[in-house]
Order: structure tokens, then C-alpha cells, then sequence
């Protein structure tokens, strides 16, 4: 999306979608769940009528229809969880991956500063802790440690990770800084990382950028319109009689 109003703009119709697909829908689901275009639905009234649904949605405005999958085999993704019955009525969750997934992260060997490596590992740790529930949560952990490994991380900066991740210390907010000074410089090693330490002790947050990116490198093959023929985008938003 090209405005930063986009997905605000999309947010707020699909709300209003929902409303009316499910207020006229003569059947409904049990949970409907929705992140932006994304739902999860729980439909106790079988198969034949759940393609009428389907149908039902699709016929409320041309330019928005759906598309479904079932669950297989007592399990149906959504988004990045799995989410897998349980009998007789609960379910269980874990970390999702694709079929095409190839466990590949920023290896440690790139050009990056090192607080950029340790998010990689917050990051997964955070995720597979979080998207997982109990029972799945030690083999979810396991396939993330071999990950990390295979893309060169230490065992001991994993380990650390996840002990910090199941055992959080609480934060005192009254602490954060939230308008304290930042300054963005693209990282090269031995030379801005000692800016940094420079300026910690004047209470000023470095920011590293990578200044080697592939955008950098592949030229657009996009026609460039001069500035005096671009044309400024107004969106009309009609809104029915009697609403506001």
C-alpha cells in the first residue's frame, strides 16, 4: 500500500464489512476473528452450509471476496499459528512454518552490528515462546536453538535468550526515556560503533542502518514521472444517507 492511510482506510471498512456480513447472514459462526483481511472462523453448522457462507460473503461487494481452507487433518493455520483440536473441546497451538520455510536468518557472518544480530535472536526466541502453548513450547524451542545454530549463533547468546524469554524480569516504565535523542548512522564496524560510545554518556540513543541494501545496488525499471506531471490523490469515502 502506497499511503501511510492505506491500511487505516482498509481497517475500517472491513470493520464495517464484518458488520454487515454477519448482521444479515441467517446463519453464524461460533468465533469469527479477524486481523485485517485475515479471519479465523468456527462454524458449527456443517460443510454444506459453510459453502453458502462463503457464498454469502462474496456477495456483498464485488471488489472484496474471500477464499476459504478447512481444517485438515484436525489442524488449520492462521497466520503464523497452528492451531490443532484437542479433544474433546480445547484446542492447542504452536509456531506455524510454510512448506517452502528454509530456516534461513541473518547469519552471523553479515556485516551487521551486533545489537541487529541479538534481535534476530530475541526475535524467534519471542515468537516461538509466545506462539506456542506449554506442551509445545520445549520443541518449539529446540527447532529454534538448531536454527540459530545453523546460522552460526552462539549456543550460550541462545540459551540466555530463552531463559530471559520464560523468565521475564518486569519492566519499571517509569524509567523509559521516551524523548531521549537519537541519532541513525550506518553501521561500520570500528568506526561507528566507537561513535556510539561516544555519545552514550550524553544520553544519546545510536541507531545503525545498513548502508549496503540490494535497492541500493538494482536500478528501478519504473518510468520516473517529472514532478510538474504528478497529480495529488484525494479519496472520496460516500457514505449513506442518514450515517455519519
Amino acid at each position: 500500500m502506497g499511503s501511510h492511510l492505506s491500511p487505516v482506510i482498509a481497517d475500517i471498512y472491513m470493520e464495517h464489512f464484518e458488520t454487515i456480513a454477519l448482521s444479515s447472514s441467517n446463519l453464524k459462526p461460533t468465533c469469527w476473528l479477524r486481523y485485517v483481511d485475515d479471519t479465523f472462523v468456527i462454524w458449527p453448522h456443517g460443510k454444506d452450509t459453510l459453502d453458502l457462507f462463503l457464498s454469502h460473503l462474496n456477495g456483498i461487494h464485488p471488489s472484496i471476496q474471500f477464499t476459504m481452507e478447512v481444517e485438515s487433518e484436525e489442524s488449520l493455520p492462521f497466520l503464523d499459528v497452528l492451531i490443532q483440536k484437542q479433544p474433546p473441546h480445547s484446542f492447542s497451538y504452536s509456531v506455524y512454518r510454510k512448506p517452502t520455510h528454509t530456516n534461513r536468518y541473518l547469519n552471523t557472518q553479515s556485516h551487521h552490528h551486533p545489537a541487529q544480530l541479538s534481535s534476530v535472536v530475541n526475535t524467534l526466541v519471542s515468537r516461538s515462546i509466545r506462539l506456542s502453548d506449554d506442551n509445545h513450547r520445549p520443541s518449539e524451542t529446540n527447532s529454534i536453538r538448531q536454527t540459530l545454530l545453523q546460522n552460526g549463533y552462539h549456543k550460550t547468546q541462545i540459551n540466555r535468550s530463552i531463559k530471559k524469554h520464560l523468565n521475564p524480569i518486569p519492566s519499571n516504565k517509569e524509567n523509559l526515556q521516551l524523548d531521549q535523542p537519537k541519532i541513525f548512522l550506518p553501521f561500520i564496524k570500528g568506526v561507528t560503533d566507537k561513535i556510539s560510545r561516544t555519545l552514550t554518556p550524553l544520553n544519546i540513543k545510536t541507531v545503525f542502518t545498513t548502508h549496503s541494501k540490494l535497492c541500493n545496488l538494482v536500478r528501478s525499471v519504473k518510468d520516473q514521472i517529472p514532478n510538474e506531471d504528478q497529480v495529488s490523490t484525494r479519496y472520496l469515502v460516500p457514505v449513506a444517507q442518514g450515517h455519519t
